[in-house]
């Protein structure tokens, strides 16, 4: 493919307006390609542009970014869905993982928009949070428009209502149509897959009125019932934190499950697992399932909910372990394509910013490369593209040269090139 190719086929992918198309697919190309840092500044480098223009298209062209991450999410799962299969190559009842988590975007000057202090773990990190709902099919992960969280601050200035992380994601489960993105499908192989972080009975319901199924890692904290209990005790009592009832159902027999690793070996973990059939406390029957490490039985165990009672904990086991794609997502924008590279001040510019990142990383995927295996990896593929803009300047001679009369159009932009560059008494023809 050469670059003329390239950059036809990129300005079908995405309706831009003509007067913004320089900017835009610039910006979308710089993200594409292989370098140190994806900043504005580099991007204007590189494509000949000033700083500002990438600055002021960001700033106020934020509705145009997410109309066009929505337009690409569709496509690509379209195309996609037209040879759905079952996930984990065939091995679970679903055809469709939605996957939950959130990731932070660093940032260094507290003074931006909408910088919050979060801990996160080893120690507190300064800056947005984003929480990202990507589909799986046929094990690939496609993207759909991420949550930005607002700070309190931000929402007093701004004249936003404030709202919580998980209030935000169950309306945006409520309003997300999957018929628009796969067309018609049987809502009991869609599976939500999620950590403990969402572990809300909001959440919950919100999935089981949309008729989906769900796999979620349980807090140890969580109030839960076996169903025999259930039914013999009023509805107030009996609770029962879930660490503590696998503790009291000691008696339960551990069994055994192995599951494959994504390895060019043959090699396999093997997981011991205790299963209950049993209640969540304001949301309904559910599987319960404690898993951990066969070889390390001392190690951190997980309590697993899933209220497809016909899947096994074999099957809910690997379900849950497709959510571990989502954190090699974040891997991937974050190392490639310049997640953190972002230096402006205001939020909007910063919302455009990350859109933008998405939709680099679809058109990654939708982009047929010659030489790049279908399932090549995001580093493969962005050397080839790096490789492509490389060749720009003898793609653009060689257009030039299969023009009418295209032989003698050039030798005169290489005179007027000379002639500019060499002094005017030195004659360029001379032996």
């Amino acid at each position: 493919m050469t670059y003329s190719e390239f950059n036809h086929w990129l300005s079908r992918q995405i309706p831009v307006p003509k007067r913004l198309q320089t900017v835009c697919f610039g910006l979308i190309l710089f993200l594409m390609i292989s370098t140190r840092k994806h900043s504005l500044k580099a991007a204007g480098e590189f494509t000949g542009l000033h700083t500002s223009q990438f600055s002021r298209f960001l700033l106020k062209h934020r509705n145009l970014s997410k109309t066009s991450l929505s337009q690409l999410s569709r496509k690509q799962s379209k195309i996609i869905a037209k040879r759905i299969r079952f996930l984990a190559k065939n091995k679970l009842p679903w055809e469709i993982a939605i996957i939950i988590d959130s990731t932070l975007q660093k940032r260094f000057n507290r003074h931006s928009d909408n910088v919050k202090r979060f801990n996160h773990g080893a120690g507190f990190v300064i800056g947005h949070q984003w929480t990202n709902i990507v589909l799986m099919i046929n094990d690939q992960v496609i993207p759909l428009s991420p949550i930005p969280f607002h700070s309190k601050r931000y929402c007093r200035l701004n004249k936003i209502q404030y709202q919580t992380e998980n209030t935000l994601v169950c309306r945006f489960l409520r309003e997300l149509n999957l018929e628009e993105y796969i067309g018609v499908h049987d809502p009991k192989h869609v599976v939500v897959l999620a950590d403990s972080g969402y572990d809300s009975k909001n959440i919950e319901k919100t999935i089981a009125s949309k008729k989906w199924n769900y796999i979620i890692s349980l807090k140890k904290k969580r109030t839960v019932k076996t169903a025999k209990i259930f039914i013999n005790t009023p509805k107030s009592k009996g609770w029962l934190q879930v660490a503590i009832l696998f503790k009291k159902y000691r008696c339960l027999k551990w069994s055994t499950v192995r599951v494959p690793v994504n390895s060019t070996r043959k090699k396999r973990m093997e997981f011991r697992v205790r299963q209950i059939t049993g209640y969540l406390r304001n949301v309904g029957k559910t599987q319960l399932v404690c898993s951990e490490f066969k070889k390390r039985p001392n190690g951190r165990r997980k309590y697993l909910a899933c209220n497809d009672f016909k899947a096994t904990p074999r099957q809910i086991i690997i379900g849950y372990r497709l959510r571990w794609a989502i954190e090699i997502f974040h891997k991937h924008i974050k190392m490639f394509l310049g997640f953190e590279d972002v230096a402006t001040k205001l939020f909007a510019s910063v919302e455009s910013h990350v859109h933008w990142i998405y939709c680099a990383y679809i058109l990654m995927n939708l982009c047929p490369i010659r030489g790049v295996e279908k399932n090549g990896s995001i580093a493969q593929r962005q050397e080839m593209i790096s490789s492509i803009v490389r060749l720009r300047e003898k793609s653009s001679v060689r257009q030039l040269l299969t023009r009418f009369n295209g032989v003698d159009v050039y030798k005169n932009e290489l005179r007027q090139a000379l002639a500019v560059v060499l002094p005017s008494n030195i004659n360029v023809y001379s032996s």
